[in-house]
């Protein structure tokens, strides 16, 4: 798994790729909160906070993550290189969590330079440092939570996909899917009672909680369910594929 891993990570950031997307999460990320007139710049908003770089980065990262797990699988499947690794003495599983933990922590380095975003709004408080860092930290650990949601829906994607481009366009539908979608079938009320079942069936209301400073257990564990099962479905979709 580690040599995956290794592999992986060396693919990004051996060439373009990694910094191109951590190049570009960050300028679109600055360019909306400080530069672009819109409901998340913050001088417009006029609160020292980071509420708004937590509504913005989800929908960054749904479009960033699937292009980052799109080649995991399905470049191998496409190039040959896939049957090449099922030859060598590795697991399935190994293959699946290493190309997943690559993916993941690259979507993690996507989020370092927002720590610019964290100093800038803490500066410009009044008076300084008036900030709720309880939760400005909340928000961070769900997105890192949701990263790795997102990566697991990436893998499973690409293991799907017989190449990247569908592989990139199946990631971000289900990526879209289980963040927006869910909850706005939800917000219909066609279900009764039951829309709050669906609701938390899908990533929003559980990232939503860990934004406002509430780390529940409840929604950690939701989101490790979630990587879980995804690898589980990515590593039976892989196997078929021997």
């Amino acid at each position: 798994m580690i040599a995956i891993f290794k592999k992986e990570l060396w693919s990004y950031f051996g060439s373009w790729p990694a910094w191109l997307v951590i190049g570009a999460l960050s300028i679109i990320g600055g360019l909306f909160l400080f530069f672009f007139e819109n409901d998340f710049n913050i001088f417009d908003i006029g609160s020292a906070s980071l509420q708004s770089y937590f509504v913005l980065a989800p929908w960054l990262l749904l479009f960033i993550i699937p292009a980052l797990s799109m080649k995991t699988l399905a470049e191998e499947q496409q190039s040959g290189t896939l049957y090449w690794l099922f030859s060598q003495p590795l697991k399935v599983s190994d293959i699946v969590l290493g190309k997943f933990l690559a993916v993941w922590l690259v979507a993690l380095l996507c989020l370092l330079p927002s720590l610019v975003y964290f100093y800038s709004v803490y500066s410009l408080g009044v008076p300084a440092g008036n900030l709720d860092l309880g939760a400005t930290l909340g928000g961070y650990f769900g997105l890192s939570v949701l990263a790795a949601a997102f990566s697991g829906v990436g893998i499973v994607a690409s293991a799907l996909s017989q190449n990247q481009v569908m592989a990139y366009l199946l990631g971000v539908v289900l990526c879209f899917f289980m963040y927006f979608g869910i909850e706005q079938l939800a917000s219909y009320k066609l279900l009764g009672g039951a829309d709050y079942v669906l609701s938390s069936l899908g990533f929003y209301q559980h990232f939503v909680a860990f934004t406002r400073g509430l780390i529940d257990t409840k929604d950690v564990f939701y989101f490790l369910l979630v990587v879980g099962l995804c690898l589980f479905l990515a590593k039976i979709f892989v196997e078929k594929k021997k």
